[in-house]
C-alpha cells in the first residue's frame, strides 16, 4: 500500500530536496587553496643580499616575492577559488607584504608554529601551490639549495629518501588529502619536485648556474608565468593525488656539525 501524501508532505519533500541539491551545488562550488611561500626561489633572486633585511636589495626583494604570491591568488581567483590562505615561510616569517598582498585572503605569520612551513593546512582545503620554493640539500645543484636549515643539516630523510622542503610539505599536506598542484622557483626546484612528487605544475622563473647564480625572468613576466601556471594547476585538480609517506615513518637528520647531533642524541 503506498504512503498518503498530502499536499503539504509533498511540498515539505520537495523543498527538502531542493534544500539538499542547493547544499551539493554550494559544496561543488568551494575551492580552498592553501598557498606557502618561501623567497629562495623567487625571481632575480641569488644570494643573501635579497633573502633578509641585512641586504641592500632585500626591500626591494620582499615585493617581488609579495607580488609572486598575488599572482598565484589571482590564477587561483581565475580558476574559481573561493578561499584562500596564505603562509609566510621564508626565515622568521616576516616578510610578505601586508599592504601589497590582495585584501581577500588570511595570512600565517612568525614562528613558532608546530606545522612549520605548512602551517593552517587541514582537509578542508582541495589543493596546496608552493611559491619561491628551491632544491633540496643533497641536490648539487640549483639556487640556494637547502632543506630547513643550510646553516645546519647536510640532509633529511623521511624512510631513507632525502627530502627537500617541498616533498616534506607535500607530504604534510597529504597527511590531510590535500594534493600539491603547482611549485614555482628555479629550474632544478622544479625538477626535483616533480621526480618525488609527480607531474605538478612548475613555473620556473630562473635557472641556476650555481648556488649563487642564475639567469632570470624579469619580474613581470614571472608574475605572468605563477598566475598562468596557478590556474592550469587547478583547472586539472582531478589529475593530482596527496603525497603520503608509508608508516611508520622514520626521521634522520645529518647535521654539519656535531654538537647538535651530540645534544639530540
Amino acid at each position: 500500500m503506498q504512503p498518503v501524501r498530502t499536499p503539504a508532505i509533498r511540498l515539505a519533500l520537495a523543498c527538502g530536496a531542493l534544500l539538499m541539491t542547493a547544499a551539493t551545488a554550494e559544496a561543488q562550488d568551494r575551492l580552498k587553496v592553501y598557498i606557502s611561500a618561501d623567497m629562495e626561489g623567487v625571481v632575480g633572486v641569488v644570494t643573501a643580499e635579497q633573502l633578509g633585511p641585512s641586504g641592500f636589495e632585500y626591500e626591494r626583494f620582499r615585493t617581488f616575492m609579495t607580488r609572486e604570491v598575488n599572482a598565484a591568488i589571482d590564477g587561483a581567483r581565475a580558476a574559481g577559488a573561493t578561499e584562500i590562505v596564505v603562509i609566510d615561510s621564508h626565515g622568521d616569517g616576516q616578510h610578505l607584504i601586508l599592504v601589497v598582498l590582495a585584501r581577500d585572503i588570511t595570512l600565517v605569520r612568525s614562528w613558532p608554529r608546530p606545522l612549520m612551513m605548512m602551517q593552517g593546512i587541514d582537509d578542508t582545503f582541495d589543493a596546496a601551490i608552493f611559491i619561491g620554493y628551491h632544491a633540496s640539500t643533497t641536490n648539487p645543484e640549483g639556487v640556494r639549495a637547502h632543506t630547513i636549515s643550510s646553516a645546519n643539516l647536510t640532509a633529511v630523510r623521511l624512510n631513507g629518501e632525502p627530502m627537500m622542503e617541498a616533498s616534506i610539505n607535500a607530504a604534510i599536506a597529504g597527511d590531510f588529502g590535500v594534493p600539491v598542484v603547482m611549485i614555482s622557483g628555479d629550474d632544478a626546484v622544479v625538477d626535483e619536485a616533480r621526480s618525488m612528487l609527480g607531474d605538478v605544475e612548475g613555473a620556473v622563473v630562473k635557472w641556476h648556474y650555481g648556488f649563487h647564480s642564475a639567469r632570470t625572468l624579469m619580474p613581470e613576466p614571472a608574475y605572468e608565468l605563477i598566475r598562468r601556471k596557478v590556474a592550469v594547476a587547478l583547472g586539472r585538480l582531478g589529475d593530482f593525488r596527496p603525497h603520503r609517506v608509508s608508516e611508520p615513518v622514520a626521521l634522520e637528520l645529518s647535521f654539519k656539525n656535531y654538537m647538535p647531533a651530540e645534544l639530540l642524541a
